[in-house]
């Protein structure tokens, strides 16, 4: 499947029609995730001082971590709640197929302490659940990002995936990590 505009944009419209397929939407923006999903927290250092945090959270406010993942985001609007996106996972080594997967953002944060939103799966989404990108500021000055999910498999491809779906999760995360990471001490900020 060759994923063109015109086929981007239908799928954007039936993204923008539906609404999460999970009861607990907005839940990674407390301490505790959802039981009976898979979840995680993952969280790494990434500087210290007020312009690296500025500079991490407008990063990951753009889609800096997914882009920076080696995923594409269509459209290209601000992370705000509410906002629909299609994040599009490119095959390595091939122009196509792409797997075209919709997400809703449900909410963001812009504190003095923390910078970040979450998105949440629709349906077409091979997993149905959320996942969070914060950017923190501790007292003493020390800056962080974290990644927190909580998911379980949607699609048949998916289920069939078992250890290896999570593999990839788990992959993906890594990337969103040291993606924010390099680009905070590049001083790159994606927009």
């Amino acid at each position: 499947m060759v994923v063109d505009m015109r086929s981007l944009r239908a799928a954007y419209a039936r993204a923008c029609a539906a609404e999460p397929g999970y009861p607990e939407v907005g839940a990674t923006d407390g301490r505790m995730l959802p039981a009976g999903y898979r979840v995680f927290r993952r969280r790494i250092p990434v500087g210290r001082g007020p312009e690296v945090f500025e500079r991490a959270g407008a990063h990951v406010l753009a889609w800096g971590t997914q882009t920076g993942a080696g995923f594409g985001v269509f459209p290209r609007t601000p992370a705000v709640p509410g906002a629909t996106v299609l994040v599009l996972l490119r095959i390595p080594g091939l122009p196509w197929p792409r797997l075209i997967i919709p997400c809703r953002v449900v909410w963001t944060v812009r504190a003095a302490d923390r910078i970040g939103f979450a998105y949440g799966t629709l349906p077409g989404h091979p997993e149905c659940g959320e996942e969070s990108f914060v950017v923190g500021r501790d007292a003493d000055g020390l800056v962080w990002f974290e990644v927190a999910a909580f998911s379980r498999p949607a699609a048949w491809y998916a289920r069939l995936g078992g250890p290896v779906t999570r593999l990839l999760q788990d992959l993906a995360t890594r990337r969103y990590l040291r993606g924010v990471a390099a680009a905070v001490r590049r001083g790159t900020v994606e927009w």
